[in-house]
């Protein structure tokens, strides 16, 4: 693909707005970019022209941005760049849009604290298929575009694996826990 693919640092300037569609949940927003400039002359730093963006993130990305991001923070958004033009009003009016392929707290204006989020495990009943999704479907809905080599899947303990080393296995048993196991996804 030819996608021009940009990274952002700026601030959320709208409040999120999640919504579920027929092709998994989107969450959308408005993000400001202000350039900052060293002034030689004055000595300070001054600020730019303010760039706004719609950053559309869809799937458990948009789900877990609804859930971590509120209007004011810092951000560096990491996604494709799509520029249209409408008529509003009119008006022909250009429109910038950005659909999100990572966002994260810029690290380098605060702290944040990481928790990740339980995936539903697959069946083996039916293999390639993730409960509340169609045949081939990706948790959050949406088709699979690749196979998932190495993914981390976490199961119970049942007895012990044949690849596995059983000293380990019995160490996870008798500390209760589940066995984290390396799997390929189909």
């Amino acid at each position: 693909m030819n996608d021009t693919t940009v990274t952002l640092v700026g601030n959320v300037a709208t409040a999120v707005e999640y919504r579920d569609t027929a092709t998994g949940g989107v969450a959308r927003f408005r993000f400001a970019v202000t350039a900052r400039r060293w002034d030689r002359e004055k000595g300070l730093w001054s600020d730019g022209p303010t760039s706004f963006y719609t950053v559309s993130a869809w799937r458990s990305l948009g789900a877990n941005l609804a859930a971590s991001v509120s209007v004011g923070e810092p951000l560096v958004v990491h996604g494709r760049l799509r520029v249209r033009e409408d008529e509003r009003d009119g008006q022909r009016k250009t429109f910038v849009d950005v659909a999100a392929l990572a966002v994260g707290h810029d690290l380098s204006r605060g702290t944040a604290a990481f928790r990740r989020v339980a995936r539903p495990l697959r069946t083996e009943a039916e293999p390639g298929v993730w409960p509340g999704a169609g045949p081939g479907a990706e948790p959050g809905g949406g088709p699979r575009t690749e196979p998932q080599v190495g993914a981390v899947e976490r199961a119970p303990v049942l007895g012990p694996a044949p690849d596995r080393d059983p000293w380990a296995v019995a160490a996870e048993e008798a500390a209760g826990e589940s066995a984290t196991r390396l799997v390929t996804v189909p």
